[in-house]
């Protein structure tokens, strides 16, 4: 029998690198992104199923419900009982036919993590590539980026982390739950002044919710706004796309 564990080696090198391509291509502007949205990253393996994909964001419910209530039911999403096979199988069709599914790229990585592996077992990709896809395939989805730089933060890989959320709050415009998940995310970095800004532009928008407020002040970094400081709507604006790939490309 011919030796292949040689092959095998060139063939994860060459993963990492296609994988490490896309993550970088999902953190560019979307001007900057290729038009072509093909659910898997080259390197991730192929997609098998014949239904969708379709954007989580705006599927109709009956596209939601042929799935998920037989592929990711409560017991698949919490990992304690599975459906029509391992969690990882069921887990990735519905992250085949939804790329963006937030809860289904939480439960992968979660299942993952238990596994102490980057690919659940039975699972057709790594947890980079269900990521990498899932940007590529909706790269104005600011809460599926935000999850990735979650996963990111879990993982101490702070700096992509940083490079990530960078790139989301220049995106937010005047998204006021997204700035402040955003100076939620910064304060788990220990970035309490990014936080401290997030907390404001929030604020300036109409944000009524203390979490972040209180965080920072439990670490004695919270300072009220400035009246006079008070960001107005250019300040809340996205930056072109030329400024914000100079910030954000890896």
């Amino acid at each position: 029998m011919p030796d292949s564990r040689k092959p095998m080696n060139h063939c994860l090198l060459a993963q990492a690198c296609c994988v490490a391509l896309a993550l970088a291509l999902a953190a560019l502007p979307l001007a900057a992104q290729p038009s072509k949205r093909a659910p898997p990253p080259e390197g991730c393996g192929e997609t098998h199923n014949t239904y969708g994909p379709f954007d989580h964001r705006s599927a109709h419910a009956s596209q939601l419900y042929i799935v998920e209530s037989v592929h990711f039911t409560r017991g698949v999403e919490n990992l304690t009982h599975g459906s029509t096979g391992p969690f990882s199988k069921d887990i990735a069709y519905t992250l085949a036919v939804f790329p963006n599914h937030p809860r289904a790229i939480m439960s992968m990585a979660r299942l993952a993590d238990r596994e102490k592996s980057n690919q659940a077992d039975g699972a057709d990709m790594t947890v980079e590539c269900y990521f990498a896809r899932g940007m590529n395939f909706a790269p104005d989805d600011l809460v599926f980026r935000m999850l990735y730089v979650n996963y990111l933060i879990q993982h101490k890989r702070l700096d992509e982390a940083h490079r990530f959320l960078d790139y989301v709050v220049t995106q937010a415009g005047d998204n006021q739950l997204t700035l402040f998940n955003a100076g939620l995310l910064y304060f788990d970095m220990q970035d309490y002044d990014k936080a401290l800004i997030q907390a404001h532009r929030a604020m300036a928008l109409g944000m009524t919710r203390t979490e972040l407020r209180d965080r920072l002040n439990s670490v004695g970094r919270w300072k009220e706004p400035d009246p006079a400081e008070a960001p107005d709507a250019a300040a809340s604006a996205p930056l072109p796309a030329a400024s914000a790939a100079s910030q954000t490309s890896p």
